[in-house]
């Protein structure tokens, strides 16, 4: 199917495999690579043995088709658009900024709801969809009134569990940087921010001292509070959303829970 496409555009635009060579060889020497040049035999083997252009081929290709690299890739059954599905076959053990989404072009939204929603309830929203549509993400940038980040919580990061548990996706407002300090009526309504220190980054509830930043964890948390010194952290912004999966969690032993967590179900 790719070897088809490539020589189908390639008669579409008028080029001939010399024309190819010619250009191949003037983006290597350009980029001082070698691994650009297509000779006529090799781009033979592409259009009709089912060959695969490396990754510094098909990028000479895309130039002199005047294409992008995205479409070539799709040829060969390549969507650089990585699904959430996907992204969850595989959880780092620590927690870390993800902008694994940051090139999707576009998105599945619901298009249609039932007149019956009512966003004062709660719901089964799946139900609630009457139709879903693919929306370009630039269709999408008038309703961004905030700077959000994304983040994920490490397989192995427990420190605002049960809350969030490992694994969450988190939306980070960036414009919410500054702790705020105050009493809360539950920890639910109590902020929690995105913090990056010299270990790497954690979800927490903060508080601030003098020179240093508390990191605090729930109190079910089998992780113990950190002071950090204020300039050796930064506060990435508030978590605003989270998306997680539940009743993924194996029952634990009596034995195996911290003193904390025994007491906090006596």
């Amino acid at each position: 199917m790719g070897g088809h496409s490539l020589r189908i555009l390639r008669e579409k635009l008028g080029l001939t495999m010399r024309d190819i060579e010619t250009a191949s060889e003037q983006i290597a020497r350009k980029r001082s690579n070698e691994e650009y040049f297509i000779p006529i035999s090799r781009l033979s083997d592409f259009e009709t043995k089912g060959v695969i252009p490396s990754i510094y081929r098909l990028y000479s290709l895309a130039v002199i088709y005047h294409t992008n690299m995205r479409e070539l890739l799709a040829w060969y059954g390549i969507d650089i658009n990585i699904p959430v599905s996907e992204l969850e076959l595989s959880s780092p053990p620590k927690s870390h900024l993800s902008d694994a989404l940051a090139s999707t072009q576009s998105v599945q939204v619901p298009v249609k709801l039932d007149p019956a929603f009512d966003p004062r309830r709660t719901l089964n929203f799946g139900r609630m969809i009457e139709q879903w549509g693919t929306v370009p993400l630039i269709y999408l940038e008038q309703y961004s009134k905030v700077n959000f980040t994304y983040g994920y919580i490490g397989s192995e990061d427990l420190t605002m569990y049960p809350i969030l548990p490992p694994g969450s996706f988190v939306q980070v407002d960036e414009s919410r940087n500054k702790v705020v300090e105050g009493a809360w009526r539950s920890e639910y309504e109590r902020p929690i921010y995105f913090v990056e220190t010299r270990e790497g980054y954690t979800c927490c509830w903060c508080t601030v001292g003098r020179e240093d930043l508390i990191l605090q964890s729930h109190p079910l948390s089998p992780v113990p509070a950190k002071v950090v010194r204020i300039s050796q952290s930064e506060v990435v912004g508030q978590i605003v959303g989270v998306a997680m999966r539940l009743g993924e969690w194996r029952p634990i032993p009596a034995g195996e829970l911290a003193p904390r967590e025994r007491a906090a179900l006596n």
